[in-house]
């Protein structure tokens, strides 16, 4: 289910390095997209591995619609990480409560 979802651009499907492990792992994840072609996303809480294993190691992939590309995880911290929250609440309605309680990315385009 989570593959359509991404095929219908509703999430991304973002493949990191397991922290431990150092094999990919592939998580749907809830984003907005940003005028310049950045991606917000937040994980639920503190212990949200995908969110983890983003810190431990920022390069990822990203797949959506179809396309698959390479990103850099940027951490958000105070207002942006606000800003983040917010947008994502507004994109996908109150039944994320627990969103914004896990760190939150800027996911920059690579160009890989």
């Amino acid at each position: 289910m989570s593959d359509e979802l991404a095929e219908w651009g509703k999430v991304i499907l973002i493949e990191t390095r397991g922290r431990r492990s150092g094999r990919p792992i592939v998580t749907a994840v809830g984003f907005v997209e940003e005028s310049d072609g950045g991606l917000l996303v937040s994980a639920s809480d503190d212990h949200t591995h995908w969110g983890l294993n983003l810190i431990a190691q920022p390069e990822c992939r990203v797949t959506r619609e179809g396309r698959t590309a390479g990103y850099r995880a940027q951490p958000l911290h105070g207002a942006e990480r606000n800003h983040a929250i917010t947008a994502l609440i507004l994109a996908y309605g109150t039944p994320a409560e627990q969103l914004g309680a896990g760190p939150a990315f800027r996911l920059i385009p690579t160009n890989e």
